[in-house]
Formats: C-alpha cells, sequence, structure tokens
C-alpha cells in the first residue's frame, strides 16, 4: 500500500504568516510544513509538500501525485473558486483526497465561499487554521488505513 501523501498548497500561501493575519492567522507556510512533516513521519507516511502560485504547476503536481498512486491533501487558495483545470486534475484521483483551508470559507465573503473543488473530495476541513493540516493528515492515514481492512 502506498503511504505517500502530497500536500499541495495553492496561490500566495507562500505569505502565510504576513498575508492578512486577522483571517490567516500568524503561523508560516514553513512552520506548517514542518509539523507535517513530522506529524507524516510518526504516522509513517511520505510526505511531499509543496506550493506554487501557478495554476499549470499545481495540475502538473496533481498528476505527478495521481501516477504514483499517492494520497492528496491540497489547499487550492485562490484556485478553489474558479480553476476548472486543478478541478479536472482532481477528478483523476482515486486515492484518498481532502480539500483544506485555513480560513471557514462558509463565513466568508461570497467570492470566497463556494470552493468547486468540494465535490470532487473525500472530505473538506475548513477554519481550524494551521491546525487543520494535522486534522488533514490523521484523516488521510485513517482513509489509508481503511483501504487496507477493505482489501
Amino acid at each position: 500500500m502506498n503511504r505517500t501523501v502530497f500536500i499541495l498548497n495553492g496561490p500566495n500561501l507562500n505569505l502565510l504568516g504576513r498575508r492578512e493575519p486577522h483571517i490567516y492567522g500568524h503561523t508560516t507556510l514553513d512552520q506548517i510544513r514542518q509539523t507535517s512533516e513530522r506529524l507524516a513521519e510518526e504516522l509513517d507516511l511520505v510526505c511531499d509538500f509543496r506550493q506554487t502560485n501557478h495554476e499549470g504547476v499545481m495540475v502538473d503536481w496533481i498528476q505527478e501525485a495521481f501516477e504514483q498512486g499517492a494520497a492528496l491533501i491540497i489547499n487550492p487558495a485562490g484556485f478553489s473558486f474558479h480553476s476548472i483545470p486543478v478541478l479536472d486534475a482532481l477528478k483523476l484521483l482515486d486515492t484518498p483526497l481532502i480539500e483544506l483551508h485555513l480560513s471557514n470559507i462558509h463565513a466568508r465573503d461570497e467570492l470566497h465561499r463556494h470552493s468547486i473543488m468540494s465535490g470532487v473530495v473525500n472530505a473538506v476541513i475548513c477554519g481550524m487554521g494551521a491546525d487543520g493540516y494535522p486534522l488533514a493528515i490523521r484523516a488521510i492515514d485513517d482513509l489509508l488505513r481503511r483501504q487496507v481492512d477493505q482489501h
């Protein structure tokens, strides 16, 4: 069983900690990466943590996860609300897939309220800030273990 999880982060998340901290908090993406990698190692997962501001790069990475048979946690950020290419790439996956948002998008303004990605994922975690990442990693671990139990 493949125990690799890609954690992909979309546009502007490289500026976490400095960008709208009243919405996204003060934790940096590097701090989130370090915490994610430590937890993944504890759970015997191989963690591949990345961030891009470019839609095509995100599509390439999702396709790479598909080719490797890896599970995926995605914080699509601004891609959430308009990116058909990212959505179509996510549809390729038949491995556990979790959408993650730092803020509670359902309580945001109209432009940031409805993610088009949500309909193709196993679960959505939002509104937990940086704490959403460990929740998502544990959920991926649970989903992967259930797959093993079912076979």
